[in-house]
């Protein structure tokens, strides 16, 4: 078992005797009156230590039962979780600073002091603390404006990926290549955010790049025929699409380059995106259409060949 010597605080001398002295006076003027008056101040003392401990006790029930009534009010709501986790702890450190100097002040201690040692540290505190403070003023942006939200696949910051979790001083992405990636909130409340996920639809667009003398309006019709055979490619009947497009686009040295646009759903953009390029390459083949690659023909005029 270990014990640990702790050093008893010394007074000067001239101070001990001064209190002894005026204690011994007196209890030699009236002993009765002395401890009369030790008896009340101690009763004194311990009513307000027993009110303190009260109201200390009240006070934390108080606390949960108003954080129980903050977290079932959210759930029917609805209310994004980030935001219901910091209103909830802002609300409970906030009443457990105030209970703390309501509990001081009912000892007798002067909590005017208190309140400006307080005051004081928080703003030393958030000098010292600057960017931490920015990045707090960013997440209360980004939970009262919800650029994006926990599920929303977005780019920022050079990095992409699907937002896992929104707090208070940053957001966390998930990327494509299950890599975790930490983004200050300060820095995305300030920059360039973009949400892919932010709407239900989404445009898919492919450049097909063809050889010199293929029909274009053959091409173009087999290009129809390819999107029409996927059933998750939207038209203008669905609310927010348009039929799909193919056009041609531009002639270039080369080659001549086909546009083609269409809308899905969100969350079939890749699959889609894939299985028509695979559709592209192995139909145009298919039907006489070559891509294009980059060549160079050379014409040899005049030659004479001699041994």
């Amino acid at each position: 078992m270990l014990f640990q010597v702790v050093e008893p605080v010394i007074l000067p001398p001239d101070s001990v005797k001064q209190v002894v002295g005026t204690v011994i006076e007196k209890i030699q003027e009236d002993p009765n009156t002395f401890l009369q008056e030790l008896g009340t101040n101690a009763l004194h003392f311990g009513l307000k230590v027993l009110a303190a401990l009260v109201i200390y006790i009240v006070g934390v029930w108080f606390i949960r039962w108003v954080k129980s009534l903050l977290k079932k009010l959210f759930i029917r709501r609805k209310t994004e979780p980030t935001l219901a986790t910091f209103v909830g702890s802002a609300v409970s450190i906030s009443l457990t600073i105030l209970l703390i100097i309501i509990t001081i002040g009912t000892l007798g201690v002067d909590t005017t002091s208190l309140a400006a040692l307080l005051a004081a540290g928080g703003m030393a505190i958030g000098m010292a603390m600057s960017g931490t403070v920015q990045n707090f003023a960013g997440g209360i942006m980004i939970l009262v404006f919800k650029p994006y939200k926990v599920g929303d696949f977005i780019e920022a910051q050079g990095f992409k990926g699907t937002v896992t979790a929104v707090s208070i001083v940053s957001t966390k992405l998930r990327t494509p290549d299950n890599r975790e990636v930490v983004l200050p909130n300060g820095s995305l409340s300030n920059g360039n955010v973009d949400n892919y996920s932010h709407y239900p639809l989404r445009r898919i667009d492919w450049t097909v790049s063809v050889a010199y003398g293929v029909k274009s309006d053959d091409c173009m019709a087999l290009l129809h025929k390819i999107l029409r055979e996927d059933a998750r490619i939207l038209d203008s009947t669905t609310e927010g699409a348009a039929d799909p497009l193919v056009a041609l686009a531009s002639l270039n040295a080369n080659d001549i380059s086909f546009v083609v646009k269409a809308w899905v759903k969100n969350e079939d953009y890749w699959d889609v995106m894939y299985a028509i390029n695979k559709e592209i390459y192995e139909q145009l083949p298919q039907n006489g259409m070559g891509f294009a690659y980059p060549h160079m023909d050379v014409t040899i005029v005049g030659s004479t060949l001699t041994d």
